[in-house]
């Protein structure tokens, strides 16, 4: 290979090289962890100044906005009546939230400076209440049990102190927990919390056993608590 021809490749090399360089400066990619909730709205937190798409998973582009053009098309027939451009934020926002719309989406600005913004969204329930469902006077024990849903955590509390924690991938199958209260603990404040990324329920135990930690008349009574007033 001659001197000149090295030089020639060499030169359109780095010519290859500055435009792809420049081309990735151009558009800005970050990506954004971010949660919502069933039944309730979410905002894609990326401006649309001018002309904007939104693009979800491997469906490509759901919705576009461009100058001169008022609202939205959108793509993808479950998106319909849901998918809306807040004129004030200027926000995509989609509304009544459903499980199976967790995702990324991305919103890609196409102005003349692109930008593109992705966001990974995770969509939960509202965390049941939990419920004391057994109260054994004759042991001075209770069961605390919830719902089992997606990244539920169900808590113990004495007063601010954590006594046990469960969790539990498999959705099939409540969340308990057994409290058994001793007699120089009669006097505290127990509490059963099940929460989730997005919220959290309490209610509070009641007092299986006597002022004296002995255990009131022999049985087993089951109910169910209404929660606390937070």
């Amino acid at each position: 290979m001659s001197r000149a021809t090295h030089f020639f490749l060499a030169f359109k090399y780095l010519s290859l090289s500055t435009v792809l360089c420049a081309s990735q400066q151009t558009v800005q990619s970050e990506t954004q962890q971010v949660k919502g909730i069933v039944g309730q709205s979410f905002s894609f937190q990326e401006r649309v100044i001018n002309s904007s798409n939104l693009l979800y998973g491997d469906l490509g582009s759901i919705a576009n906005v461009y100058p001169g053009k008022r609202g939205k098309i959108t793509l993808e027939k479950r998106f319909e009546n849901r998918l809306h451009l807040n004129n004030v934020t200027r926000y995509f926002t989609l509304s009544d939230l459903q499980i199976d719309d967790a995702g990324v989406y991305t919103v890609e600005n196409t102005d003349e400076e692109k930008k593109r913004k992705t966001f990974e969204l995770t969509v939960y329930n509202v965390v049941s209440k939990p419920q004391v469902t057994e109260c054994n006077s004759s042991s001075c024990s209770v069961v605390c049990s919830v719902d089992n849903e997606k990244e539920v955590t169900l808590t113990l509390y004495r007063g601010e102190e954590i006594l046990n924690q469960t969790s539990s991938p498999d959705l099939t199958t409540d969340l308990s927990l057994h409290l058994e209260i001793e007699g120089k603990n009669y006097n505290s404040t127990y509490s059963c919390v099940a929460s989730n990324p997005v919220s959290n329920e309490t209610v509070l135990v009641p007092k299986c056993c006597s002022e004296d930690g002995r255990a009131n008349d022999a049985g087993e009574t089951h109910f169910e608590l209404k929660p606390s007033r937070k």
